[in-house]
């Protein structure tokens, strides 16, 4: 999505994609194009799941245009357009993708609908997908690609066009095109080149499924901004119910249970009469006599319980209002609300400690209580809301040994504390350094030289995404002898060690030493050496 961080499936297409290119000159790998395959899958999955999605959220505006044509029309119509928009978007991406299956497999368009990606014969073709997308010029510009572009592109402005000026900031569809984009070597491309150019049609499906995922997003933010934009209430309903308005259904122990008892039409002339009872489910008139009248006010009354007894607690009532004809009626209403010592837990999700220049995600349960009206604070660091799931983030910096979490909440308007934990501060663990997923015994010299860097690896039972970045290292290379050390300013290998590493032989020793690696502080730490023998 356009200024969006990336989600974990695009970062694996990016990342498989790097791969991708410098293994071309090879003969591709089996397990290589068997993992676009399950990237693929998981893509196709969500894009079902995201239609279903969009299912229900049609339906549920439906509803409301049923309610009330006159209010909703305008937002309806504007979402029946963004439905047709997504649909034709779908269709072309659809169409570019069978396109391209019938140019690979030589087939037609009719026989490349029918063909699933496991099911095509040459995965690993990527002249035929090269063609098709970048045509004759290096940039694409005459190729499938630069059509695709420009396509997004028009989607993007005629789905914002739906949307008030003064919402959209609201709205982010993703779709970007404009990059940076760069190759291996860090040398900006377009979005075409980047892409699309030398790009197996095995990796070509998913990326195309992807941006049919966009496009899905899309719909989804722009219909469901539609949605909330209506103003439900102002909708207008023909008959008289009594409501319960409880400001919580769950209360602490010495606390005040408080609701607001309100009748949606009634005569200002005149203030019904509100009659409850605690304890039962409902009320019948026929127990006017037990039952408790509340005070009130023209329209509005307030009932004010005390929580004194814990666990469930129930009562029912009934409004009695005067119609203009003079008959009495009786609106029923019931409810029930929860009465509980207080209690919670503060847990890190991943470990029982907090480390040092990393997001360390942190579940806050309490029953009953909303998120919003939590207020957790910690005593060395920052503890925040985290945007993408109902949990907190915590992040400590260096020089923390210990950070306290105290949490309170807010009730009826008043602030409560309601207790704190101690965790222990540790900085991450050394990653291990490899190379090509390697770092001790035999490795093929094609593969050492496809990786092209470096990467630091974290341990097994680190369950944190590592952020250090490799920031030098020697390589030693013996031949006969003579000893080649060659250094490396960054994480990958310079053109004079894949030089060394093509004139290596069978059980010939490659080693990387002197690993410098800067943690997400910025300190540089000294990593273990590799060590690697060629097969």
């Amino acid at each position: 999505m356009a200024g969006v961080k990336e989600s974990p499936r695009q970062r694996m297409i990016s990342m498989m994609y790097l791969v991708l290119t410098a293994l071309l000159a090879l003969n591709v790998s089996k397990d290589v194009i068997n993992a676009f395959l399950v990237v693929n899958d998981n893509i196709v999955q969500t894009n079902e799941n995201l239609s279903q999605k969009l299912n229900e959220i049609y339906a549920n505006f439906e509803k409301n245009y049923q309610i009330n044509q006159v209010k909703v029309k305008p937002y309806w119509e504007k979402a029946q357009e963004a439905k047709v928009l997504s649909g034709e978007m779908v269709d072309y991406v659809e169409n570019v993708r069978n396109e391209l299956i019938a140019a690979t497999e030589n087939v037609s368009i009719d026989s490349a609908k029918r063909i699933s990606v496991k099911n095509i014969k040459k995965k690993d073709n990527y002249l035929v997908p090269t063609r098709y997308f970048m045509g004759s010029s290096n940039d694409g510009s005459d190729g499938a690609s630069k059509k695709l572009k420009d396509r997004i592109i028009l989607f993007r402005q005629e789905m914002l066009a739906l949307v008030d000026s003064r919402n959209l900031r609201n709205v982010n569809l993703g779709l970007d095109t404009e990059g940076p984009y760069y190759n291996a070597d860090g040398l900006e491309q377009n979005w075409e080149t980047h892409f699309f150019y030398n790009t197996i049609v095995a990796a070509d499906i998913p990326i195309l499924n992807k941006i049919i995922s966009d496009v899905y997003n899309a719909e989804y933010d722009v219909v469901n901004l539609l949605h909330k934009s209506i103003g439900q209430g102002d909708f207008k309903f023909d008959r008289i119910e009594a409501k319960v308005l409880p400001k919580s259904n769950f209360v602490f122990i010495g606390d005040e249970y408080q609701a607001e008892i309100i009748v949606a039409a009634y005569d200002t002339t005149q203030s019904p009469e509100v009659y409850f009872m605690q304890g039962v489910d409902y009320l019948p008139a026929t127990m006017i006599g037990q039952a408790t009248l509340l005070d009130n006010v023209p329209g509005k009354i307030n009932l004010n319980l005390s929580a004194r007894m814990e666990g469930l607690n129930k009562y029912a009532g009934f409004v009695r209002a005067k119609a203009s004809t003079g008959e009495v009626n009786d609106y029923h209403f019931n409810n029930e609300y929860y009465v509980a010592s207080a209690s919670f837990t503060i847990s890190a999700k991943k470990m029982n400690v907090f480390y040092i220049g990393v997001d360390n995600p942190v579940s806050i349960d309490i029953s009953g209580i909303p998120k919003e009206s939590l207020t957790p604070a910690i005593s060395c660091g920052t503890i925040k809301p985290d945007l993408s799931s109902n949990d907190w983030v915590v992040n400590v910096p260096v020089g923390c040994n210990d950070a306290v979490v105290t949490l309170a909440t807010n009730i009826n308007g008043v602030q409560k504390y309601l207790g704190s934990k101690t965790f222990r501060v540790k900085k991450l663990p050394d990653p291990a350094a490899t190379i090509g997923g390697k770092n001790s015994g035999v490795i093929n010299r094609d593969i050492m030289i496809a990786a092209g860097a470096l990467a630091p690896k974290m341990p097994d039972d680190f369950e944190f995404d590592h952020s250090f970045v490799i920031s030098s290292f020697t390589m030693t290379v013996q031949r006969g002898f003579k000893v080649y050390n060659l250094d490396s300013k960054n994480a990958y290998l310079t053109t004079e060690m894949i030089d060394q590493i093509k004139q290596t032989n069978r059980g010939q020793s490659v080693v990387f030493e002197n690993i410098m690696a800067r943690d997400p502080d910025g300190i540089e730490r000294t990593l273990s050496p590799i060590v690697l023998t060629i097969n």
